[in-house]
């Protein structure tokens, strides 16, 4: 048996530790609220992004939320579903969700690590990646339907108009 199966123990493995390695080489500001959980904001072309990823070693899994600046009102709240649900369609990764009583808009996306598994860096820097990358495409669509009264087919076209080049 080598050293490292003799000192690792599943039971010690935290991939927040992982998560917190990645957000320090990349000099953002963090938070480490507890020893399962990590708090970050990112700057988006939108928004500011608050991230929250949090270890589960009970159901062996990481669990990534991202929410997004936006407040639902009740009235659009019909739209804004019909929309996550032809957004999500879309998705490979994660999906949207809204927080109900807050009225947030976030977007989420896990890792399960059963097993004894272990997230590799790449596996942390994609579902960060996976989560901002879907904020940032499908944002302009909320706010189409929240502040331009577009409905969520017309907001959703929009969002996957890819664009060639630049001017």
């Amino acid at each position: 048996m080598s050293i490292a199966e003799n000192d690792f123990s599943q039971d010690f493995y935290n991939p927040i530790d992982d998560f917190e390695r990645l957000v320090g080489a990349h000099d953002w500001p963090f938070q480490r609220s507890n020893d399962d959980e990590i708090d970050l904001t990112l700057v988006g072309t939108w928004c500011d992004y608050h991230v929250s990823i949090a270890w589960s070693s009970e159901y062996e899994a990481l669990h990534l939320n991202t929410t997004l600046d936006i407040k639902i009102g009740e009235e659009k709240m019909p739209e804004v579903r019909t929309l996550l649900s032809l957004i999500n369609e879309q998705l490979y990764y994660g999906h949207f969700d809204i927080w109900s009583e807050e009225r947030m808009l976030l977007f989420r996306i896990g890792l399960p690590l059963n097993g004894g598994a272990i997230a590799t860096p790449e596996q942390c820097e994609r579902l960060l990646q996976a989560s901002i990358e879907a904020c940032e495409r499908f944002y302009p669509a909320f706010q189409f339907v929240l502040w331009a009264g577009k409905s969520a087919e017309e907001a959703v076209s929009a969002a996957m108009f890819e664009t060639v080049g630049s001017a």
